[in-house]
């Protein structure tokens, strides 16, 4: 008796930078050939899914037999073999390559909407996503609602935008519908620059489609005619599944002239971007867009008055888009039963830092930070202790571990000092030093500056050296009120978002961590031990062995001592590169 089996093999960025691959391939061949012995593999489909969410346990494969789903983790290609002879002819799973509980638990309290078919359709075909119910709400749209009815849907459903601001869509929606002006354009801005962050990009590698349908949606609301993706080029395989996409939706007429019959028409072309942080600013990339440099001007006027070439505009992120098909599909009753009363619906963060189970999530905004660390996270790696998280990019702040019982919000985040951002969320434990961090995030945004305005272009500038004084061992007492006094003067007078949010990280660390910032300048003495300038190393008589295994690694011969007795450090030769704390075994190092 045939059986109906369906092989999924994770081919997100993280699925292939693991093998993915090779692993559908080796499925492929491995099923042709036991499918000339075994009847029950007549019809068996093996294909390509996007992110599932727990990057850290890739290759994930799903095989479902009769609607029995088996996923396994950590597949490589020779493993699969094992898989096709046992599980799927023979019926006997590979118990010890199944996930495991803690698996299940990380998906427990999410709830994907705009994630929920990445890791079940193929990227790269549109049947498969047409068989989810694709493309059934753009014609739901433009052949039974008006556009102030779909704009009237998406206001009810509370649904912000997903790129950081958090401005109500449908608002936006409504102001460029009833701009003045013929010609109108809606963009979708997929110029994901944070550190850490991959959430826009997992979603246009797995599901493509439901933001080329959001776009469909949105320019039918507004008035326009075509749409912009801009997208960064150092995102190769969503660029790639992008056109795709595109194409395979022209050839079954979703886009081009007399969609689905009526008078409605829309196109969308790809703009790449070249990994200027700054293009994320909305006036900054349709500048780019225009062929100009990006740099952001002075609002108002807004794009939804005056954009892209002069005309209105829309811009929204990757997610906000993907999240609108799902809404007229199912309603705005629906969409807004998630979240809080002014947070409505879900947010996909990327979970990375010192936590277990990093990846990308979708929770219910409300949920605590708490919950998303030591229930869908795993809690943190090595059982450390929590210090911080830190979320919204360079553009946020450090959220104390006191405080992680407040809900995921965008009110609660900013009232906590920080920002909801992209999705970036970015857990810190006892090892991480909150001054380093916070000169981290400076460097990148510093470095990223576009120049145009001074408080950003000089202001940035001083503050990273004040961090960098600091972490070298050279601060001093007035150094933490300058460092205030020019945040808030580079928030109060930069010209665009980068400027105006830049200094959160420095804001929120010395509020939380002030003490960190004393030990630093005062002490002369780096907490956590990792400022390298503020380290010093000593070998602990009494319990070093002898050895020798620190002088092997010491790249500067700072270590002498003979064979099976003590050894001494001398400080003048001392690099602090660490190397010898690593490698000692007897705990014989003292660093501080």
């Amino acid at each position: 008796m045939n059986k109906h089996i369906e092989i999924k093999v994770c081919t997100g960025t993280g699925g292939i930078a693991a093998g993915g691959l090779e692993v559908l391939e080796r499925f492929q061949t491995c099923i042709e050939q036991a499918g000339l012995k075994a009847k029950t593999l007549t019809g068996c489909l093996t294909h390509r899914v996007g992110c599932r969410g727990l990057c850290a346990r890739d290759v994930l494969v799903d095989v479902i037999i009769d609607d029995q789903k088996f996923t396994y983790q950590y597949i490589k290609p020779d493993m699969v073999e094992r898989i096709v002879e046992e599980h799927i002819i023979n019926g006997n799973p590979v118990s010890e390559w199944l996930v495991t509980e803690d698996y299940l638990s990380f998906y427990n309290k999410q709830q994907k909407v705009v994630l929920a078919m990445c890791g079940e359709i193929d990227p790269e075909d549109i049947e498969s996503y047409i068989s989810h119910q694709g493309y059934r709400a753009i014609e739901k749209v433009i052949k039974g609602m008006s556009p102030e009815e779909v704009i009237d849907e998406i206001k009810r459903s509370g649904l912000r935008g997903r790129g950081g601001a958090g401005f109500p869509t449908g608002l936006k929606w409504e102001m460029a519908r009833n701009a003045p002006g013929d010609e109108k354009y809606i963009i979708c801005n997929a110029d994901e620059g944070d550190p850490g962050a991959f959430m826009d990009r997992a979603v246009i590698e797995g599901n493509p489609h439901a933001v080329i349908e959001g776009m469909l949606i949105g320019g039918y609301a507004i008035g326009a005619k075509r749409g912009y993706v801009y997208i960064r080029a150092e995102y190769p395989l969503a660029v790639e599944r992008l056109k795709k996409a595109i194409e395979q939706a022209r050839h079954k007429g979703y886009l081009g002239e007399r969609i689905f019959g009526t008078d409605f028409g829309f196109d969308i072309k790809i703009k790449l971007g070249a990994g200027a942080f700054v293009c994320g600013e909305e006036t900054a990339l349709i500048a780019s867009i225009e062929g100009k440099r990006g740099m952001p001007r002075a609002k108002p006027p807004f794009p939804v008055q005056k954009g892209l070439f002069g005309k209105p505009t829309v811009i929204n992120n990757v997610e906000t888009l993907a999240n609108i098909p799902s809404i007229i599909i199912k309603g705005a009753d629906w969409f807004a039963s998630f979240g809080t009363e002014k947070s409505k619906g879900t947010k996909i963060f990327a979970l990375t830092g010192k936590v277990k189970n990093t990846g990308l999530i979708e929770v219910p905004l409300g949920i605590t930070l708490r919950e998303i660390i030591y229930e869908i996270g795993g809690g943190i790696e090595g059982d450390r202790r929590l210090k911080a998280v830190q979320t919204g990019g360079p553009s946020g702040g450090c959220i104390p571990a006191s405080m992680i019982d407040i809900p995921v919000d965008y009110e609660s985040l900013a009232r906590a000092g920080s920002i909801m951002g992209s999705g970036g969320m970015i857990i810190l434990d006892e090892t991480d030093c909150m001054v380093n961090v916070a000169k981290y995030f400076l460097q990148f945004t510093q470095s990223e500056s576009c120049g145009k305005c001074v408080p950003c272009r000089i202001g940035t500038k001083r503050l990273l050296e004040i961090l960098e004084r600091i972490t070298s061992g050279r601060g001093k007492e007035e150094d933490l009120k300058k460092l205030e006094k020019l945040s808030n003067d580079i928030k109060a007078s930069s010209l665009c978002g980068l400027g105006q949010t830049a200094p959160n990280p420095v804001l929120s660390t010395l509020q939380y961590f002030r003490d960190e910032y004393e030990a630093h300048i005062f002490e002369k003495r780096c907490p956590a031990g990792v400022c390298r300038d503020l380290l010093t190393y000593t070998i602990l008589e009494e319990f070093c062995k002898g050895c020798g295994m620190c002088l092997k690694v010491c790249p500067s011969g700072a270590i002498i001592g003979e064979k099976k007795k003590p050894h001494k450090i001398i400080p003048e030769v001392c690099i602090k590169c660490g190397a010898c704390f690593e490698v000692c075994k007897f705990k014989a190092i003292k660093r501080g």
